[in-house]
């Protein structure tokens, strides 16, 4: 009878972990996928405050066979320049301190928004938890991500301009297995 007992208390606990482990799971892809779309927001803003007419010289040189030279000279707009977008990189994930975490009360599923304001406007904050726990683990899944996926972020934002949030964080590096679930202008 008590190892009968035993066993019922032993599933239990197996059950237990074993929820609590894909709880965890499921938390960790939240917070990497809003990582990612908070990075997307803020890489969107910060190209969209270049002047549009701003460009810049970019080209090749080369001596052909005959010992001439030749330049290949292009003109490419400087917001979407690989140089441009490798320093924004740099600075976008100092920008998650910005954001806070919502919990969606019937899921339980983690989204993060903007919890400052750009333009000075005030904001509803009555539902985003604020703490720099909150902050730091935003702040380095944003710089895992960077790091882990530069090229396609480059990629992305050097020729996209069309729903790179879901292009980019669902289909490319499959950070957002719920991407479609999750309204866009959600952060």
């Amino acid at each position: 009878m008590m190892s009968y007992h035993l066993q019922s208390l032993a599933r239990c606990v197996l059950l237990v972990l074993l929820v609590s482990y894909c709880q965890g799971a499921r938390q960790g892809q939240d917070l990497k996928c809003g990582a990612c779309r908070a990075m997307v927001d803020e890489m969107e803003w910060a190209i969209s405050q270049v002047d549009p007419k701003k460009m810049i010289q970019t080209g090749s040189f080369r001596i052909n066979p005959d010992g001439s030279q030749s330049i290949r000279d292009v003109r490419v707009p400087f917001a979407r320049s690989e140089g441009n977008l490798l320093e924004l990189m740099e600075e976008v994930c100092e920008r998650m301190k910005d954001y806070g975490e919502r919990v969606d009360p019937t899921t339980s599923r983690k989204t993060y928004e903007r919890v400052a304001s750009r333009n000075g406007k005030s904001m509803d904050l009555s539902e985003a938890k604020l703490d720099s726990r909150v902050t730091s683990s935003l702040k380095y899944a944003c710089e895992t991500i960077v790091e882990q996926h530069e090229d396609e972020v480059i990629e992305f934002f050097a020729h996209e301009t069309d729903n790179v949030k879901d292009k980019l964080c669902s289909k490319r590096t499959d950070l957002c297995d719920h991407a479609l679930q999750i309204p866009h202008d959600e952060l």
